[in-house]
């Protein structure tokens, strides 16, 4: 595997070093959690249409494009992490979707050709850019009339036990990790948007995912928290001390959580 990429930012995590990377293995295993409604509806804003050229930033192992590749639609997956792009990489070619292709490279500097995507979409990654410069980079490439969809999935701990004691386990391991889960918010144009892009549909919906003890378990060893920033020693003391905690829950796990997409058209 490649050497790993530290992150830091100054508003997550109390600027600890992180790195998606560092958890490929298990995040090609056990990160496909989103749910078929949120693709469905992602097909019925538009993302996704055969022929259409999709640019997937912070793809990580490529789970969008993977998803919707039955759409017909040609994507390039692209992340700044190198581990992560090698097992998108594996991932499509063991599945034969010849449609997907992949670069390394930073979602505010892509190297792609200006206006050479009919959409482009960030699914759990937008927050960790630089949201001025990447906004900028996307109406770059995007055609005009080009569609710009962001999505994010947030747990719910203060309306689920389960994923509450997760939380406080975690932070005995990692006392600076911020992972507040969903927060109120009232809507409105992002600073990015401003000039660039129009908001076209906003949608907030709720939905219990389903786990087995060990996809959960996966899954939480795959977060920013855990496996993106401990040491193989910390991941593995938390997760002897998670699977002991997880005895005590019946399966499957029902877990809630909160999506929320955002689709903007090129201005």
């Amino acid at each position: 595997m490649a050497s790993v990429i530290f992150m830091k930012l100054s508003y997550i995590d109390n600027n600890r070093a992180f790195d998606f990377g560092k958890t490929s293995a298990d995040y090609a295993r056990f990160r496909d959690i989103y749910p078929k409604s949120l693709y469905d509806r992602l097909i019925g804003l538009g993302v996704g249409k055969e022929g259409q050229q999709i640019l997937d930033l912070g793809s990580g192992t490529a789970i969008l494009p993977i998803n919707l590749y039955a759409t017909g639609a040609f994507f390039t997956a692209t992340d700044i992490a190198e581990n992560q792009i090698a097992c998108g990489r594996a991932l499509a070619a063991e599945k034969g979707m010849s449609r997907i292709r992949f670069k390394v490279c930073a979602a505010e500097a892509t190297g792609f050709e200006s206006a050479s995507f009919d959409a482009v979409t960030a699914v759990q990654c937008f927050p960790y850019f630089d949201a001025e410069k990447a906004a900028a980079e996307i109406h770059r490439v995007l055609k005009p009339g080009g569609l710009f969809c962001t999505v994010l999935m947030d747990w719910l701990p203060r309306e689920d036990p389960v994923i509450a004691e997760m939380i406080a386990l975690v932070k005995r391991y990692n006392p600076t990790w911020s992972p507040e889960g969903f927060q109120k918010r009232t809507y409105r144009l992002p600073p990015w948007a401003k000039d660039r892009f129009t908001a076209e549909n906003v949608i907030s919906y709720d939905e219990a995912l389903i786990f087995t003890k060990e996809a959960w378990l996966g899954r939480v060893k795959t977060c920013r928290g855990v496996g993106a920033s401990l040491s193989a020693e910390q991941v593995a003391a938390f997760e002897a001390a998670y699977r002991t905690m997880l005895r005590a829950y019946e399966e499957p796990l029902r877990l809630r959580h909160r999506i929320f997409i955002e689709l903007y058209r090129k201005g």
